[in-house]
């Protein structure tokens, strides 16, 4: 059966509270098993079970200590969250996986993205104008190179040529890379958090 989308503008703060709740739990589980936790779809609100993609971040003393997410919905936003919750904390390459000890300490925080969008753009000038700080996420691509930065990267990042730079070198590239094969896409998230 195919899924409908999530509109972000349409999740409840109950739902966002449940949602922060499962990502909790299933990090907690997965210290106890190793594991995914399991869900009875059938208890569960019927706009979670809609297609969305989700990013879960993990702090601990401010510090990132994980994030891992998908760009395009590919699976129900509850399972999602859940995979990306598990993702954060035991499969973020980046980090050691998180202990017993620090689940505590770690804040927990759940991004749901909109549908990407290509910015048309020949230049590094007209996509700089094009830019939305602290609404756009953004996504880089040219060959291989890859990566993207949450809108939540403008908090540490607000100057939109910076914002860029540090994008780039995500992907691997270099600050001043640009080339007519590069591909640029804008999408937004709604956030919230422990």
């Amino acid at each position: 059966m195919p899924y409908t989308e999530v509109h972000i503008d349409t999740l409840s703060q109950l739902q966002k509270t449940y949602l922060l709740k499962l990502a909790r739990e299933a990090i907690q589980y997965g210290l106890n098993t190793g594991s995914l936790i399991g869900i009875n779809f059938e208890q569960v609100d019927t706009t979670l079970l809609a297609q969305g993609c989700s990013f879960v971040t993990l702090h601990k003393e401010n510090e990132l200590r994980g994030c891992v997410g998908a760009l395009a919905p590919y699976q129900s936003l509850i399972k999602d969250v859940i995979e990306h919750a598990f993702g954060a904390a035991f499969r973020d390459y980046r980090f050691h996986p998180v202990t017993q000890d620090e689940l505590a300490q770690l804040h927990i925080e759940i991004s749901v993205l909109t549908p990407q969008e290509p910015i048309f753009c020949k230049t590094e000038k007209q996509l700089l104008d094009q830019i939305q700080p602290h609404k756009d996420g953004l996504t880089i691509e040219d060959g291989a190179a890859h990566a993207t930065f949450l809108p939540t990267v403008w908090d540490s990042l607000p100057n939109k040529e910076t914002f860029l730079e540090h994008l780039k070198q995500k992907a691997g590239l270099t600050k001043q890379h640009w080339s007519k094969s590069i591909n640029v896409y804008r999408y937004h998230t709604i956030s919230f958090a422990e």
